[in-house]
């Protein structure tokens, strides 16, 4: 009984791998077109990411400005950003770029720049250069902000008492 079943079995197999190659094949057309690594801003973005989740991976975008972003370029944020033309990727970045000129001030991470005076928006390595800049000026003018840089503690008004100790032992130490 044992041997009829297999002969069964093996014709059966044969039109579900016929069905499996078909649906390879359909995927295989679609994935010569995706990307599965796409660059925005200097910056890598994983293709299989939907598109407002993945211009949150760039330094500088969040929640609220990728969704103004998407919805200026009209495009839809549940598809895959790899999925994307060079055409939607191109327009992507341009306004993502330009996001400082149409978006209001309060919107923007770098008002009245100290140097320039400028509103900016910055983006990646920008940012990370002049936020350094900035915690070197407090530490060299010895503002409060600055001395509690250089010393490693709370900078915003965090409790120090109970919270954020490193390394030290916590709790009464018994008499000897």
């Amino acid at each position: 009984m044992a041997a009829p079943k297999a002969a069964n079995a093996k014709p059966e197999a044969a039109p579900a791998d016929k069905k499996k190659g078909g649906k390879k094949a359909s995927a295989k057309t679609e994935d010569e077109n995706f990307n599965y690594i796409v660059r925005i801003a200097n910056s890598d973005i994983d293709g299989l990411k939907h598109t407002v989740i993945g211009l949150q991976s760039i330094k500088g975008v969040g929640k609220r400005v990728s969704q103004i972003i998407v919805k200026r370029a009209g495009i839809d944020g549940s598809l895959k950003i790899g999925s994307l033309s060079d055409e939607q990727i191109a327009d992507l970045e341009k306004l993502v770029l330009s996001y400082v000129e149409y978006a209001p001030s309060w919107a923007i991470n770098r008002q009245m720049d100290y140097e320039s005076g400028a509103d900016m928006h910055l983006f990646g390595n920008d940012l990370n250069i002049l936020q350094e800049d900035d915690i070197n000026r407090m530490k060299m003018i010895r503002s409060y902000r600055g001395i509690r840089h250089d010393t490693n503690h709370k900078v915003r008004g965090q409790r120090t008492r109970s919270n954020g100790r490193k390394g030290l032992a916590v709790g009464v130490q018994k008499k000897s």
